[in-house]
């Protein structure tokens, strides 16, 4: 350390340092100057080359509207419109050539009607009947006999003809109404013989009465009750004259329930 103290370079550390930043300074002015009016130049020469090639399209623009060239886009439109007038004009064509068929259609089918309509030669036009005068003084019909004859004829036709329908209807089976009936018997108590009353009950009979299943359904306490099911038809047997031969049986039951009733 005492071999530095008469040493001046660090003392002067700032000059040397100014000293080395004003050359770089110099030498990079004289680099850069140059490289930038190069691209300065070059800049305005494609400025103005880009002007020149514009004026020189806009020129020939002028130029070609000017002679009569057509565009580009005009002449596709109408390209366009030709093409799709040319389609119209078929579609045109194509309608009136079916409205020309159609009306000859028309008019074939009108002529065919036509014929079919119009009267037959030679038909034999109907008499016109003779009206009866009530005031005739001498009342004889002349033509009476022929029309005599043609209704007791008619008449005949008609009665064999009604009494062929009425063997034919009376050959149909007859539809019987019936009805499936359960009816609930319940007897006084639980000391009631239940196969007796089940047999009473089916002594039961008349026209029209058919006994079917029955089985014992308990009630409580010990109590049963007869359930016993029937066909009956309608018109012969009654439901309630049913129900009250059955409570007429008064040893054995002490009413008389109906548990369904179905049609047959």
């Amino acid at each position: 350390m005492s071999a530095l103290v008469h040493e001046k370079v660090w003392l002067d550390k700032t000059l040397y340092t100014d000293a080395e930043r004003d050359y770089y300074v110099s030498l990079s002015k004289v680099r850069v100057t140059p490289l930038t009016l190069t691209q300065s130049s070059l800049a305005n020469e494609v400025a103005k080359a880009r002007q020149h090639i514009k004026n020189s399209l806009e020129c020939m623009d002028s130029v070609a509207s000017l002679a009569g060239v057509p565009n580009i886009e005009l002449f596709n439109k109408i390209n366009g419109l030709e093409k799709e007038n040319s389609t119209l004009k078929k579609s045109i064509d194509d309608l009136r050539n079916l409205v020309i068929s159609l009306q000859a259609r028309v008019d074939s089918l009108e002529k065919v009607g036509t014929k079919i309509g119009a009267p037959k030669p030679h038909a034999e036009v109907p008499k016109p009947q003779v009206v009866q005068d009530d005031d005739d003084d001498d009342g004889v019909d002349l033509f009476g006999s022929d029309d005599e004859e043609e209704s007791a004829e008619a008449a005949k036709i008609r009665e064999e003809r009604l009494a062929q329908y009425n063997a034919k209807k009376a050959k149909k089976p007859v539809l019987i109404a019936k009805s499936n009936i359960i009816l609930d018997v319940k007897p006084w108590d639980d000391e009631t013989d239940m196969v007796a009353m089940e047999k009473v009950v089916r002594e039961i009979s008349t026209d029209g009465l058919l006994w079917g299943a029955a089985k014992l359904v308990p009630l409580a306490y010990g109590i049963h009750k007869l359930q016993i099911s029937c066909v009956v038809e309608d018109d012969k047997v009654s439901i309630d004259w049913l129900t009250e031969e059955i409570e007429k049986l008064e040893d054995f039951v002490q009413s008389v329930d109906i548990a369904a009733f179905n049609k047959v």
